[in-house]
């Protein structure tokens, strides 16, 4: 079976036959033909639904856009950020959800990658992303206190034509360069609930780290984003 739709015997959307059918295809009992249902939803290939059998899963595409994301071209045609203008880009409707703004201390993570003590006081801004309301992934910004304070920066509210990279770069801090550092895992019960992963579908999880023209960072966001959807594209010049 597993066979069978990634060859594409069995497309996207397609109702899988019945378990009492699968048995008697491939000579084996019921339970058997539900245990490898079970095998296939646990893989992320194939969703069950209570009264309407088991389908293969739909994996609609969604692209990051690596560096040129931060680009003013990209940015200034949306008020959700680089995720908005990605996401019109492919033919979807943004919606970024602010769930809170507060001030915390950093931790080891956050102070290491913004070139800070740890406590060091930082706003810690939680979002989460939709494209054709179908949650894409949470982004959980960490911005120094001391640029933040003051500001809009620092409240629970979206942050208008520009986002977050318009109001940092009218406080003088314009992105530059970015780092990023990228990793898979399983996900937290709140992500798994939050984001609407399937069983066995693991989040993709990204450190960025945005810096000014003398690589001074100032902004960290660490991105979970849902893994069957989500691809990254990255275009740089190699290093000598």
């Amino acid at each position: 079976m597993r066979d069978a739709i990634t060859s594409g015997e069995y497309a996207p959307g397609d109702k899988l036959p019945s378990e009492r059918v699968l048995a008697a295809t491939y000579h084996g009992a019921r339970n058997t033909a539900r245990a490898a249902i079970q095998e296939l939803v646990q893989e992320g290939l194939v969703r069950s639904e209570h009264g309407r059998g088991s389908f293969v899963r739909e994996r609609p595409r969604w692209m990051r856009f690596g560096r040129r994301r931060y680009g003013n071209s990209m940015r200034a045609i949306t008020t959700h950020g680089p995720f908005g203008a990605e996401t019109r880009a492919q033919g979807k409707t943004p919606r970024v959800e602010v769930r809170s703004a507060e001030r915390v201390p950093a931790s080891t993570q956050v102070a290491e990658r913004l070139g800070v003590e740890p406590g060091t006081d930082v706003v810690r801004r939680e979002n989460w992303y939709y494209a054709d309301e179908e949650p894409m992934q949470i982004g959980i910004t960490f911005l120094p206190w001391s640029i933040a304070t003051g500001t809009v920066l620092a409240k629970a509210e979206n942050l208008g034509k520009g986002s977050l990279y318009g109001r940092l770069e009218e406080a003088g801090y314009t992105i530059a360069y970015i780092r990023e550092e990228i990793s898979a895992r399983p996900a937290t019960r709140e992500e798994a609930e939050g984001l609407d992963l399937p069983a066995g579908v693991p989040v993709i999880d990204l450190w960025h780290t945005g810096m000014t023209a003398d690589k001074q960072p100032f902004e960290v966001t660490n991105f979970r984003m849902r893994a069957d959807y989500s691809a990254l594209d990255y275009d740089m010049p190699v290093e000598d």
